[in-house]
């Protein structure tokens, strides 16, 4: 089995939502929500702040949907509400409230400045195993690292996954690091007052912060999940134009192809990468050696020095992520000084 994932497309919302509604535990939370999920979804691709994963299984000639997520980073009134009794069902909450105009989601601007001050807060809305895989370790390996490329590099303040529908999803979320939020006590839990059946029958929510993460567990790798909060500030200050070059660069794309990825001119790649690499001698000059140093053509000299961006930005995705103007210039400022 090969396994590959992409980000959701709005063509795809109608399969994902028909699969949600005819789960058996699931479809019920929904109710008749569920007939305006397809465009609660539909804004949300249109946001920045959100994420999406399709994970398909080729199997010989045939490819099938194995696994779908969605991820949403909301404000912090929408994370108390979700912390205070009585509890609901966070996925058809998320989607009355966008149809209805209150939409809970981080605006573009709002995203940027929490990523560079406070944090952010991450709600996974929706994540549905194809039945069959649910005892894949395969699926479930590659769904972690899915999940880790997907939000890694941002400045994490609490992680709350989807509520389980199972006692066996219960036992896997426990696994990965998240813990039982506790109303009574305000704060998370390993042990549950409650039994796992009853747990899963019910709304309850299921987390990670910064702050637990830290004090109990001593260090961002004491679980898959921690590692998320392993966050380093960003150095290079790239604006969003260059990031959005980088990103598409990162796939191996050359200058050509970029054009038709970007929607943008041979001529508009090539000066961005101007402003890259002078963005890069300004601020990390030993990323990329002096050109004396490489004793090869200057094609040559080129590749490298895309070679060696590219393999640092996939070890540092803070690079990419989006961060307040003054943030990147102050950063900017005391690289320099």
């Amino acid at each position: 089995m090969r396994l590959s994932h992409r980000a959701m497309e709005p063509a795809d919302i109608p399969e994902c939502v028909d699969l949600l509604a005819s789960h058996p535990v699931i479809g019920p939370r929904y109710g008749s929500m569920i007939e305006h999920l397809p465009e609660a979804w539909r804004r949300l691709l249109e946001c920045e702040a959100s994420a999406t994963v399709m994970i398909h299984a080729d199997e010989g000639s045939a490819s099938s949907l194995c696994f779908f997520g969605v991820t949403a980073f909301v404000r912090n009134d929408f994370l108390r509400d979700m912390k205070t009794p009585p509890h609901f069902w966070i996925g058809p909450e998320l989607a009355k409230r966008m149809v209805n105009g209150e939409s809970p989601i981080l605006t573009g601007r709002q995203l940027r400045e929490a990523n560079s001050r406070d944090g952010l807060n991450l709600v996974v809305w929706e994540g549905w195993v194809r039945p069959g895989y649910e005892a894949s370790s395969e699926l479930q390996h590659y769904m972690m690292l899915a999940f880790i490329q997907d939000h890694r590099g941002f400045l994490w303040k609490e992680v709350i996954s989807n509520q389980p529908d199972s006692v066996e999803h219960l036992g896997f979320f426990l696994k990965t690091g998240a813990a039982i939020w506790d109303p009574v006590a305000g704060c998370y839990t390993s042990k549950s007052r409650e039994e796992p059946g009853e747990i899963v029958r019910k709304p309850h929510i299921f987390g990670i912060s910064r702050e637990l993460e830290l004090r109990e567990r001593g260090h961002w790798s004491g679980s898959w999940a921690g590692s998320l909060f392993d966050y380093h500030p960003p150095r290079l200050g790239f604006n969003r134009s260059e990031q959005r070059l980088l990103s598409a660069a990162l796939s191996g794309a050359t200058d050509e192809e970029l054009t038709g990825m970007l929607g943008s001119s041979l001529h508009a790649i090539k000066k961005l990468w101007i402003s890259i690499y002078q963005r890069v001698e300004d601020h990390l000059s030993e990323l990329i050696p002096n050109p004396q140093q490489l004793e090869i053509s200057a094609n040559g000299r080129g590749r490298e020095k895309r070679r060696r961006l590219l393999a640092y930005l996939r070890e540092h995705p803070e690079e990419l992520r989006p961060i307040a103007r003054a943030f990147r210039q102050s950063r900017a400022t005391s690289q320099s000084s």
